[in-house]
């Protein structure tokens, strides 16, 4: 906000510098042009239009034998051409001084113009009233006319001229920093005031995490801003009376499913056969590993259990062994110590995904653990078909399956890679899935270290 005021005062400040220097610049040729002209006039038509010698001016000495063109206007002409050589000239002044005297009937041949500087002692300022001598040792230069009218010589004129524009920009440049200052500074504080209660808001809804108890915004700020917060406040509350709820229901599900699962078990012990009483257990197992998936990916906004300092090195090469202790072909190359800050069960549970993952449709695993000074990559490998391009992203939405049948012999429910993603991001990473050149599938988990 204040960024956009500070331009626009600067946009229309450059507009009124312009407006203003051209104003000055017409002003000052007025002022210039306007009384030669009509010197030379008065001086042209005779003894009547002579200009009143008692009024100040450079001219209010007497001639005398060594005087030069430019001490006083003379009532009559100068013989020859008297303008120095080598001045500076303004042509915009001898254009504007010929339209005027061809206007007022008074033909010339030659006007020209030319700007000297003042000595700070020259000795024309004691012929000058105070106030005129002041207007030209303030100007510090003088601008020097010569008009040449036909068959009767020169007329020569001198005024003071500034031959900067820098006092009058100072001045307006001292206006606009006194614009700045009553305007910006007012702002400013708006602006901090509604500023701050936004960046704690700002820094309060990053925070939030379901489950942690964090104080409430203090209400500050102006009045649209303090309702914004209250209704933050009062939204982030809703939301934890809703995940509490949520909580308790999954709980409460899990109670009800588990239970009956528990005593079929205990009486599928009573059938004879041992096929199918196997096939029985094995079904019962899937629902209970498929409940557990469920109520694990319902649950992960809220984890119990607390991020702490591991060993990720140790971890992979834990859950690496439990596959081995089955006999499954899982490899892993060890690697030194690496310490991260993470939830171990559930970062341990994602592995573990992925490597059953390697192994159902693989055949083994291969893990890899790499690190560098921004990240760590876990990466499980395997010989398997892998996966259609096309179809990568699909495999982490819950209940996907590449393979089309729900034959529990060839895949589960679809939750392993969802929930496994679910448990990456909610520690900051991200897992992505690459078929490799020399066949397979690639699953890397990527870390913030």
């Amino acid at each position: 906000m204040a960024v956009l005021v500070a331009v626009a005062l600067f946009v229309a400040q450059a507009i009124n510098f312009g407006l203003s220097l051209r104003d000055r610049q017409t002003f000052r040729l007025e002022q210039t042009v306007g009384p030669v002209v009509a010197r030379i006039i008065d001086a042209s038509q005779g003894p009547r239009g002579r200009r009143d010698e008692r009024q100040p001016d450079i001219t209010a000495a007497p001639a005398s034998a060594d005087e030069t063109p430019w001490d006083r206007f003379r009532s009559h002409p100068w013989p020859s051409n008297p303008m120095p050589a080598g001045l500076v000239r303004q042509p915009a002044i001898e254009e504007a001084l010929r339209a005027r005297l061809v206007e007022a009937g008074i033909p010339v041949e030659q006007v020209i113009t030319g700007v000297r500087p003042l000595l700070s002692n020259d000795p024309r300022f004691a012929k000058m009233s105070r106030v005129r001598a002041q207007r030209y040792r303030f100007a510090k230069s003088e601008l020097l006319i010569a008009v040449e009218q036909p068959k009767v010589g020169w007329w020569a004129a001198a005024n003071p001229w500034q031959d900067s524009e820098w006092p009058f920009l100072s001045r307006l440049i001292g206006q606009t920093l006194v614009l700045y200052a009553i305007v910006l500074l007012p702002v400013l504080l708006a602006t901090r005031r509604i500023a701050q209660p936004l960046r704690s808001l700002a820094r309060a809804a990053q925070r939030y995490h379901p489950g942690e108890s964090d104080a409430a915004i203090p209400e500050s700020g102006p009045h649209d801003v303090r309702t914004l917060i209250v209704a933050f406040n009062d939204l982030r509350t809703r939301v934890s009376a809703m995940l509490e709820e949520k909580d308790r229901m999954l709980g409460a599900i899990g109670h009800d499913l588990r239970t009956p699962l528990a005593a079929l078990r205990v009486r599928i012990e009573s059938v004879e056969d041992d096929d199918d009483r196997a096939r029985m257990a094995d079904t019962i197992d899937e629902m209970n590993r498929t409940l557990d998936d469920i109520l694990s990916l319902a649950r992960l906004g809220r984890p119990s259990e607390q991020a702490t300092e591991v060993d990720l090195a140790a971890l992979v090469d834990a859950v690496v062994e439990d596959f081995r202790d089955l006999g499954m072909p899982v490899e892993f190359t060890e690697v030194e110590r690496l310490t991260m800050h993470l939830r171990p069960s559930l970062m341990r549970r994602a592995i573990r995904n992925l490597i059953e993952n390697a192994v159902k449709y693989g055949g083994g695993a291969d893990v890899f653990l790499r690190s560098d000074a921004k990240t760590v990559e876990i990466a499980v490998c395997d010989n398997g078909p892998g996966v259609p391009p096309d179809r990568i992203p699909e495999v982490f939405e819950a209940f996907t399956r590449i393979e089309g049948s729900r034959n529990k012999e060839t895949g589960g429910i679809g939750l392993g890679l969802a929930l496994a993603r679910a448990i990456v991001r909610e520690a900051r990473g991200d897992i992505r899935l690459e078929n490799r050149p020399e066949g397979g599938l690639a699953a890397t988990i990527t870390l913030p270290r």
